[in-house]
């Protein structure tokens, strides 16, 4: 009965137009009470005016979101990715067809047969002489696509809680995986790829026609678009939605989400893709040549027990070692720099056109890693120690160190009701800005200044962490702005702006106090670096930063 009245209002705000198909998006509904979720609901509609429209309407005593998109709009952002996926993305995931199902089926699989090219595409770039060898797992292609989105816009971790935490959950997999299984059907019928047996092998004529420079670019740039538009046309608006209605229960899934980073709530997409060897098929996702690196680093014997979790399911493949040799244990940080063809930081590249460019080779970033990293060590500068390194690997093993990053500690200095833990995280963001000012005077950028990658250690000594976007010579200013608008992503919106603006001038004190200076910090409130960040970070919150920095002649020191 819902269903019929929410498709007889749809056909009604449409008129003359027609609805040709519709279907309930997935959403992020499992973070939610069910008195607070927000149904969105797509409907296609044949020459639509305008192209894009919103509606929020009450049915049965529930907020429903209505996006209505023109058939023309939507048809090209499944065939091309024209908005970005943002309307398209409804496909990849599981929904609920409330009319038209062929249409909307038909439209799926076109959209899985050019997300499996584009994937198809990276593959032969990552591994430009080995990918024909490769077996693939159509399982590959279902978490791939996923997880790309959530690594590139993290709120989406948020609509795969439901996914994934139980059988009814994995359940919803199985009508996604259908239609990837059709594309590739489809796609083999076009010497894109080939089937053997249980695995799927990319064509000889696709491998070669992929390789040139220019299916490189076209895949760099189909992802950077995706992103911006599904951050400001697809998903943004959902979570805005949602915070509005429950603004306590979205906050209070900021460690859910951590969680959900670490533990890779989805199988590892390289488990599904596989190299033959002698005697077996060996997974992607294989950690041997880490294993025998961490044991030759930590100096630990053959036999020693070594133990590997990935803990960087974002910008970095980052993980966690453990040996256990006699009894004792020992625990590192080994880093993997791969090359970044289709992922990771190349949206922030994308929106910070004009502002700053980032280091994207794998060999480039490590090399910056351990040099930056062995300057500030020699200087007095906290930083974990380098233990081992494997430049034909793109590895490098660091000191493991225990204690909390700033994002909590900025959270806490601006949120909390407690006076006594209110200072002690103000004095903390005090002491980063005089780092930052000890570290500029060096003339060193670190280039990548989010709080995450700052850690404050059990002993109370601050620890800069992350240097492969670093340089002699670089972009001061660039670490202010991060760190400064950034914070404002782990800070709640609907904080105190005098907090807000307390925690901005206690950053800027500290960092004139060891002699920064002014003029950095008033650029950093510029349009040139607020542009870059305002898509991380609420409108009214980058407004007030900004204008803290502006007036930075006005601060005393």
């Amino acid at each position: 009965m819902l269903t019929r009245e929410v498709l007889n209002f749809c056909k009604r705000v449409v008129s003359p137009s027609v609805v040709i198909a519709a279907c309930r998006r997935s959403d992020f509904a499992p973070i939610l009470p069910s008195t607070r979720r927000i149904p969105q609901i797509l409907v296609v509609v044949r020459k639509f005016q305008p192209r894009l429209m919103n509606y929020v309407k009450v049915f049965g005593g529930q907020n429903i979101s209505i996006l209505a998109v023109d058939s023309w709009v939507f048809e090209r952002d499944v065939d091309r990715g024209f908005l970005g996926e943002a309307m398209a993305s409804a496909l990849i995931f599981p929904y609920e067809v409330l009319q038209n199902a062929d249409y909307l089926y038909s439209q799926e699989i076109i959209l899985k047969k050019r997300l499996i090219i584009e994937l198809l595409e990276s593959l032969v770039l990552n591994f430009p002489e080995l990918s024909q060898e490769l077996r693939i797992k159509p399982e590959y292609f279902l978490y791939e696509t996923m997880l790309s989105r959530a690594r590139l816009f993290p709120p989406t971790f948020y609509a795969l809680v439901g996914l994934t935490k139980d059988d009814e959950g994995r359940k919803k997999m199985e009508p996604v995986l259908r239609g990837f299984l059709e594309a590739l059907k489809e796609l083999e019928n076009c010497n894109v790829i080939d089937r053997t047996n249980e695995h799927w092998i990319i064509a000889k004529q696709f491998a070669e026609k992929s390789k040139g420079l220019r299916a490189r670019f076209t895949n760099l740039f189909k992802t950077g678009q995706r992103t911006l538009f599904v951050s400001s046309l697809g998903i943004f608006p959902q979570i805005l939605e949602a915070l509005s209605q429950n603004r306590e229960s979205l906050l209070g899934t900021q460690v859910s989400l951590e969680d959900l980073r670490i533990k890779q709530v989805l199988s590892d997409p390289e488990s599904f893709v596989y190299v033959p060897t002698g005697t077996k098929l060996v997974p992607l996702s294989n950690r041997l040549d880490i294993t025998v690196f961490a044991r030759r680093a930590l100096s630990a014997d053959k036999d020693a027990k070594v133990t590997i979790e990935n803990v960087g399911g974002m910008l970095n493949d980052v993980y966690l070692v453990e040996t256990m040799t006699q009894g004792k244990r020992t625990r590192a940080i080994v880093k993997q720099f791969r090359d970044w063809s289709n992922f990771k930081w190349f949206p922030l590249t994308l929106w910070s056109v004009g502002t700053k460019t980032f280091a994207v080779g794998g060999n480039l970033r490590l090399e910056r890693e351990c040099a930056i990293n062995r300057l500030l060590d020699s200087k007095g500068f906290a930083v974990p120690k380098l233990l081992g390194i494997s430049p034909g690997q793109r590895l490098i093993m660091m000191e493991y160190v225990d204690g909390e990053d700033l994002s909590n500690i900025v959270k806490s200095g601006a949120t909390s009701k407690n006076a006594e833990e209110t200072e002690k995280a103000l004095n903390v963001v005090f002491e980063v800005g005089k780092t930052f000012a000890r570290v500029h005077s060096l003339k060193v950028a670190l280039g990548d200044t989010k709080p995450e990658n700052i850690l404050l250690s059990e002993k109370g000594d601050l620890y800069l962490m992350d240097f492969e976007q670093a340089s002699r010579n670089g972009d001061i200013v660039w670490d202010v702005a991060e760190f400064l608008y950034y914070s404002g992503h782990d800070i709640s919106p609907f904080s105190d702006p005098k907090r807000l603006e307390e925690f901005a001038k206690t950053f800027i004190k500290g960092y004139l106090a060891a002699g920064g200076k002014r003029e950095t910090i008033k650029r950093a409130g510029t349009a040139r670096y607020t542009k870059v960040f305002s898509i991380f970070t609420y409108p009214h919150m980058m407004y007030v930063i900004s204008n803290i920095c502006r007036k930075a002649d006005q601060l005393k020191d």
